[in-house]
């Protein structure tokens, strides 16, 4: 008789496009393990938005340990605990560490990590995008038999759970309904400019879509405020919530828009996942084969984003957008 799962650990890690993709996952061991008491390690960016999800019991964000001390602390309490069972979905060097570091005598795990008892053997896993591989990854693990890995086939993350009951949202009786709005995300990495498409042009779309009677909201971290203004140049009334969304607010910003148009960044994989029409924009500094967002979405690429016109984003856009 197989031995009953009840303390589990899932390992996710890093970018907040790649954790978005994971909650598909994440949300299968949970349906898998309904009875047990499973706990996210994370890191603090995602605490918030992890302690929101209904698939984990606790989430402890020291997943990535500095100095010996901290690492010696982290395994101590990793031991303690008993995990009957370990799902790395971050697979990388980090997380084969921590499965290393466990030895002699790991829990079960499912991942690569060399010499782990639930490997993930798909020769082809790196040529996958994250969704069929993540499916794939716990179809080895043996809890999701029939799991969808064809291109293409793999259930997107489902983030209901972070949006607004309607019965929070009902409108104020002779309120002035709001405008549609379309949600810029003009940044991403500060080390991947290549990953940009220009503000110059985002602002040009604005204008646009502003004169057809749609607000224009700017979102992005603090260090892009900046974009926003440039953005703003061409719609001075554009709103710019730059440094002022947390992953949770960018969630239901996502879910209430008409349009989000962005780069391949994180908080567009968030707010794609929440079912909102996407244009997003790839170079060819990244591959949307591997890792774009799915649902209502269209994909864009251009090796070079400079070269990528106006005209061609507005045409994606109006395809996504009620027609009149």
């Amino acid at each position: 008789m197989a031995k009953e799962v009840r303390k589990i650990l899932v390992i996710k890690l890093s970018a907040l496009g790649d954790f978005v993709l994971a909650l598909a996952a994440m949300k299968k061991i949970r349906q898998a393990h309904k009875r047990a008491h499973i706990t996210l390690l994370t890191t603090p960016p995602f605490e918030s938005l992890a302690k929101a999800c209904p698939y984990f019991n606790a989430v402890e964000t020291d997943g990535r340990p500095g100095g010996l001390g901290e690492w010696l602390a982290l395994r101590k309490r990793l031991k303690g605990a008993k995990y009957d069972r370990v799902y790395d979905l971050q697979t990388s060097a980090q997380s084969a560490r921590i499965f290393h570091m466990l030895a002699p005598f790991p829990p079960d795990w499912s991942g690569i990590a060399a010499g782990c008892s639930l490997p993930h053997k798909n020769p082809n896993r790196n040529r996958m995008h994250t969704l069929e591989r993540h499916a794939d990854q716990l179809k080895y693990a043996g809890i999701w038999p029939d799991a969808p890995t064809e291109p293409g086939t793999a259930p997107g993350p489902d983030l209901s759970w972070v949006l607004p009951k309607p019965s929070e949202t009902r409108p104020v009786p002779g309120g002035v309904k709001p405008k549609p709005y379309a949600l810029f995300i003009p940044g991403g990495s500060a080390h991947r400019l290549d990953k940009r498409w220009s503000a110059e042009r985002y602002g040009q779309l604005g204008k646009i879509l502003f004169d057809r009677g749609y607000d224009i909201v700017i979102i992005g971290g603090p260090q892009e405020s900046a974009l926003a203004r440039q953005i703003q140049r061409e719609v001075p009334r554009a709103r710019d919530l730059t440094g002022r969304t947390d992953f949770a607010r960018i969630a239901v910003l996502g879910a209430k828009a008409a349009l989000v148009v962005g780069n391949d960044t994180g908080p567009l994989h968030l707010a794609a996942a929440t079912g909102a029409p996407t244009v997003v924009l790839f170079s060819s500094a990244s591959d949307p084969q591997l890792a774009a967002p799915r649902g209502q979405v269209t994909v864009l690429r251009a090796g070079n984003l400079a070269d990528l016109p106006v005209a061609e984003v507005l045409q994606a856009a109006n395809a996504l957008l009620p027609q009149a």
